[in-house]
């Protein structure tokens, strides 16, 4: 797969990339697919950890469906595909840039329209284990009036606003970057997750 060193050299530059095409249109379209026939599977995401764990439409507002790399190639074709190439990325980017990515941690997710996720930081406070965000759109149609971009705050105070095209993969270093999903106004698909390290002990 191509692009891989392009996504390498913009995290040491900005910090952050969006690569389109990382899946072919019949790869996104055999994925959306599958995510929408597994729709009952899904639950509503919430915020923080542990006992602080809880679901609130105010901040958040995807469902989501946990992807375990071992068991999904049996379960889920389509998505073991994009698992596979997103493991292949993770390898190039510990060759190149030693970041010691251990694994990688993902869902599916889903935003029903007029969903969003307020502006939040992926690193949880007091931890350091994920290391690198990504965001693999699964979009087959998005137009201009759709909504629900990717918003991503930069460290100069500007923002880029990344439309959920899909087949489009968008990196960053997950402790640097906040970033929101603004209201979508359809349904809007996406495989999201971390590239983690494991925890220092």
């Amino acid at each position: 797969m191509s692009g891989f060193d392009c996504v390498a050299s913009a995290l040491v530059d900005t910090g952050w990339c969006v690569l389109p095409g990382f899946l072919s249109p019949a790869e996104v379209s055999a994925l959306v697919a599958s995510s929408q026939a597994r729709r009952t599977d899904f639950a509503r995401a919430g915020v923080g950890r542990a006992g602080g764990h809880a679901v609130n439409g105010e901040i958040r507002g995807d469902e989501v469906l946990w992807l375990d790399h071992a068991r999904t190639a049996d379960a889920d074709p389509a998505a073991s595909v994009a698992q596979g190439r997103l493991e292949a990325l993770r390898g190039e980017l510990n060759a190149a840039l030693y970041l010691g990515l251990a694994e990688l941690e993902c869902h599916l997710a889903v935003y029903p329209a007029g969903r969003f996720y307020k502006r939040h930081l992926d690193q949880h406070r007091g931890e350091d284990t994920r290391v690198v965000t990504i965001v693999l759109y699964l979009n087959p149609e998005w137009g201009e009036d759709d909504g629900g971009e990717l918003r991503l705050y930069l460290d100069d105070g500007r923002h880029i606003d990344v439309p959920p095209l899909g087949g489009t993969l968008a990196v960053f270093m997950s402790d640097r970057f906040e970033h929101e999903v603004l209201p979508a106004r359809r349904e809007r698909w996406s495989l999201s997750g971390w590239y983690r390290r494991r925890a220092r002990v």
